[in-house]
């Protein structure tokens, strides 16, 4: 995997601390929102709705998971550590991912709700990073966006399948939405790293313009469906800065434990 801070472009777009910064800021952000929705996915291994379910949300689980490997693999390179040492090593006032990744997964219907807000959200994350002017993390994003489109295919199958399925399946649905709207448009966390990176060309959209489009996305496919966004309703932010929900302290004390018996093991 190409290092991004050694790369042959790396210097005409890291040449300053600030810059270095805030790449290194958003790789975090993207790690952490990976590895903690990874988690959540996979805890429904054992106990989806049917065998192929549970098969699917345990491999797409695995691949967040991987993906958020990927980040932090740069990261490290940069800070002279470990993956490890980053995803299991830290605590959760660090951790710089979206409060929708944290929630409990309650219900199915919650799960696919938030599952597909997120993955279409990460898919504009990953296309303005993919068309970004520093050409190795483009290429990066273009990688990860071929695997995360089957996140896509199978949370939109199931969505439809619930806000069709009659009067109980599409109220769930439908309170799941109302649930994880406000969460879902914090994603979207302006910081002053992504303002930093939209201005030196490494992210070719802010924040505001990633949602726009988000939501542009999102909107008719709802409407289609019979599924109505809550009106007026206030973004959760606060994760990009590290202020979570005490879910998040729980799910790293529980994801963390076998590393904490032991950080220096070698497996």
């Amino acid at each position: 995997m190409t290092n991004l801070w050694t790369a042959p472009d790396a210097p005409m777009l890291l040449s300053d601390a600030a810059s270095r910064t805030a790449v290194r800021a958003l790789l975090l952000a993207m790690a952490d929102d990976e590895l903690v929705l990874g988690h959540r996915h996979s805890e429904w291994t054992g106990f989806a709705p049917d065998i192929e379910s549970d098969v699917a949300m345990s491999s797409i689980a695995q691949e967040e998971i991987g993906h958020a490997r990927v980040f932090y693999d740069q990261i490290a390179a940069l800070d002279g550590t470990s993956a490890d040492r980053l995803a299991f090593g830290r605590t959760p006032e660090t951790f710089c991912n979206a409060v929708l990744t944290e929630r409990p997964n309650g219900d199915w219907a919650f799960s696919i709700v938030r599952a597909w807000l997120y993955d279409h959200a990460d898919a504009e994350r990953l296309q303005a990073v993919a068309a970004s002017a520093f050409g190795p993390f483009a290429a990066l994003a273009k990688t990860l966006l071929r695997e995360e489109k089957y996140h896509l295919l199978f949370s939109d199958a199931w969505l439809e399948r619930l806000a069709r399925g009659g009067d109980e399946a599409s109220g769930r649905v439908q309170r799941a939405l109302d649930a994880a709207w406000p969460d879902a448009l914090g994603l979207f966390e302006s910081t002053p790293d992504t303002t930093h990176l939209s201005a030196v060309g490494a992210l070719a959209a802010t924040p505001d313009e990633q949602q726009g489009r988000w939501e542009s996305r999102v909107r008719p496919r709802l409407d289609a469906l019979g599924l109505r966004p809550p009106v007026g309703a206030a973004p959760m932010r606060g994760g990009r800065y590290g202020r979570h929900l005490p879910d998040l302290g729980m799910l790293l004390m529980e994801m963390t434990s076998v590393w904490r018996s032991d950080p220096e093991a070698r497996w």
